[in-house]
């Protein structure tokens, strides 16, 4: 079994590539193409922390993948990274494991972060204004890298409570060349962007409906387990196009199960991003419409974003010179 670090995964990883195969993999989940059980959960309250697992095998591959990610958002008052994982690589011809991605949490961090670039690609207005990111943590600021292929807006507001990591992410869009607005409230995101990014572990809703201009698109991404929210219900429930990364899982968590546990939406207003991605359905038709596209996380991310890594470690390292063999 071949183990590839971080650093190597890091530098071989081909990023059009792996958003390419994301988005097939989406699609094939909408398709009904992808065997992905059930997400296991734990929580550690008393360390503010979470771990999930996730696996999946789309129809025809040679290889099925298992993915461990932990969360421990207290991580970086300590000096560590709050996010680490890593992924298993099984054959599904013979049940033999075939490697072990070690990415330290980054495969996750970046397949979210690709999902975010494709949602916004094709739900964002035609034209933007201002770029909106709520938080200002890793993901949010992956998040905001990977939209600088997707518009040439560089007017940017940023939400955060903390004032250290308000600033550590004003200098890191700066250097991305953004023309940044650090702000503590809220509020102030909603009246100056119309691409708008939600990437915190936060149980409260911090958007509020009344604030939303029209046009406006948001992806959220941070409510990605049982008890968190990022935007008020009835901001969900005014959206015109709501889309989900898989509905079985953000009818249970995720900002839209609370607009459906409130009756204030049902189940038939949700479009599949697979399904938005193949063009079997509509989503943004006018840059007058509200859209809110739900991201959970899905395993099939996992094992497409793992099915590039792979592919790029073994193209740039050899078992001697790079790739360890056990």
């Amino acid at each position: 079994m071949n183990i590839y670090t971080q650093e190597q995964i890091i530098r071989s990883l081909d990023l059009r590539a792996a958003a390419a195969l994301i988005e097939e993999g989406f699609i094939a989940y909408a398709q009904g193409k992808v065997q992905m059980p059930p997400v296991q959960s734990l929580h550690f309250p008393t360390s503010n922390g979470d771990c999930c697992v996730k696996s999946a095998w789309i129809l025809g591959e040679e290889n099925f993948s298992i993915r461990l990610s932990a969360g421990f958002y207290d991580n970086p008052g300590k000096g560590l990274s709050s996010n680490d994982g890593l992924t298993l690589i099984f054959s599904a011809l013979t049940g033999q494991p075939v490697a072990m991605l070690r990415d330290g949490g980054w495969l996750t961090s970046m397949r979210t972060a690709l999902a975010g670039q494709i949602v916004a690609r094709v739900m964002a207005p035609s034209h933007v204004t201002g770029i909106g990111v709520i938080g200002t943590g890793e993901q949010a600021r992956m998040q905001l890298e990977q939209l600088l292929p997707v518009t040439n807006c560089r007017q940017l507001t940023v939400f955060g409570r903390n004032p250290q990591g308000l600033m550590r992410f004003l200098k890191f869009a700066e250097y991305l060349g953004f023309d940044v607005t650090a702000t503590k409230v809220a509020k102030e995101v909603a009246n100056n962007s119309n691409l708008i990014i939600t990437a915190t572990p936060s149980h409260d809703a911090i958007l509020a409906s009344e604030w939303i201009n029209p046009g406006t698109h948001i992806t959220a991404i941070g409510a990605d387990g049982f008890g968190k929210q990022e935007l008020d219900v009835r901001l969900v429930a005014r959206a015109d196009v709501i889309v989900v990364d898989s509905v079985k899982q953000c009818s249970q968590y995720g900002e839209i199960s609370g607009a459906l546990k409130s009756g204030l939406i049902d189940e038939s207003r949700l479009v599949a991003l697979g399904s938005l991605l193949s063009g079997e359905v509509l989503g943004r038709q006018n840059d007058s419409q509200i859209t809110v596209a739900d991201l959970t996380g899905l395993g099939v991310q996992d094992a497409q974003i793992a099915k590039c890594a792979l592919v790029s470690c073994a193209n740039q390292y050899s078992a001697s010179s790079g790739g360890l063999k056990r």
